[in-house]
């Protein structure tokens, strides 16, 4: 049976990618930072790797391995209250991935999937979206950070006979969903006023479904390796229009009114929200026609049914989910 390791198991993204592959035939590795609680699907087996860094020891657990799916990462903060983060950043996302694709490739692991970030590209378009061609260009330490383990990947996996693909995705929603885009789906809900309606951007985002099943695809597609690869859900919407979908799944009525774009970033460097404010803003959007063209992939499910599938696993308490499997 394929064997695959998946990093981050627990998280976000990870837990969502472990119940796709519940039933499929492959055995899973879930590798945690620490214990946890044991699954209960006959096909996984879970690891207690700690710390991952540049001495982490992945020999075990690689052992057998066919596929290894990295998404363990010191993540996006947007309220960063340590000066200068990025050591943090690399220590994990750089010295981390390292290790791992040093060891992989020693192992004798066929593909290494490495989930990325579109602030690898940059933090906003301007008219064209983004695609794999385009120079990178980070401006955080997470995006930079994202960055350099793109290249110690690759440079760790060259002359070996292990394949690399490396993902990009956009902000993913879905059930389970946290930080600034959990907060504003609550405010919609909730029916709080918005001051949104002036804003007139673009945005890419990805459904948790969708950019798991184009992991999936990327495991055994012969056109994968060697690759980067854009993801999102194939439509664009500006943010009062996110505001107004998440609203009509929600069946809610969408409150928003104008107000000037640099009033609201004004107020928002004087509470210190100026970045949250600047994504809500800007504009952010990929081009995903190499996956659609090189891998014939498309996305599962549209925009709308994955913000359903978000809003409906809300509790009416905002720190719990309807479906325990996506997040504890």
């Amino acid at each position: 049976m394929h064997s695959i390791l998946i990093t981050g198991a627990n998280g976000f993204i990870g837990q969502a990618l472990v119940h796709r592959l519940r039933n499929e035939r492959y055995i899973i590795k879930r590798a945690f930072r620490c214990s946890t609680s044991r699954s209960t699907l006959s096909n996984c087996r879970d690891f207690v790797v700690g710390d991952i860094n540049g001495d982490t020891d992945w020999s075990q657990i690689l052992d057998g391995v066919d596929t290894v799916l990295h998404l363990a990462a010191r993540t996006h903060i947007t309220r960063e209250r340590i000066r200068d983060p990025l050591p943090l950043y690399c220590a994990i996302n750089v010295a981390g991935t390292r290790q791992l694709a040093t060891q992989a490739a020693k192992a004798g692991v066929k593909r290494f999937i490495f989930v990325s970030s579109v602030k690898v590209n940059g933090e906003r378009t301007y008219g064209r979206a983004f695609s794999e061609y385009d120079p990178p260009a980070p401006e955080d330490a997470y995006g930079i950070s994202k960055k350099q383990a793109e290249d110690v990947l690759v440079s760790s996996l060259l002359g070996s006979k292990t394949e690399y693909v490396i993902v990009r995705p956009p902000l993913v929603h879905g059930p389970g969903v946290r930080a600034n885009l959990k907060s504003l789906t609550w405010a919609v809900i909730k029916g709080l006023p918005l001051p949104f309606n002036s804003i007139r951007n673009l945005r890419s985002l990805v459904g948790v479904e969708n950019l798991v099943d184009f992991l999936v695809c990327c495991i055994n597609h012969p056109n994968a390796a060697e690759k980067v690869f854009l993801v999102s859900d194939g439509e664009d919407v500006s943010t009062p229009e996110l505001v107004r979908r998440i609203a009509n799944v929600a069946n809610k009525k969408a409150w928003v009114f104008s107000c000037p774009t640099s009033l609201l970033l004004a107020i928002a460097r004087l509470v210190r929200r100026d970045a949250m404010i600047e994504k809500l803003v800007g504009s952010l959007q990929v081009d995903i026609s190499r996956a659609r063209r090189e891998l014939d992939w498309k996305p599962l499910k549209t925009l709308n049914e994955g913000l359903y599938d978000m809003v409906s696993n809300m509790s009416s308490d905002p720190s719990e989910a309807k479906d325990g499997r996506w997040y504890k």
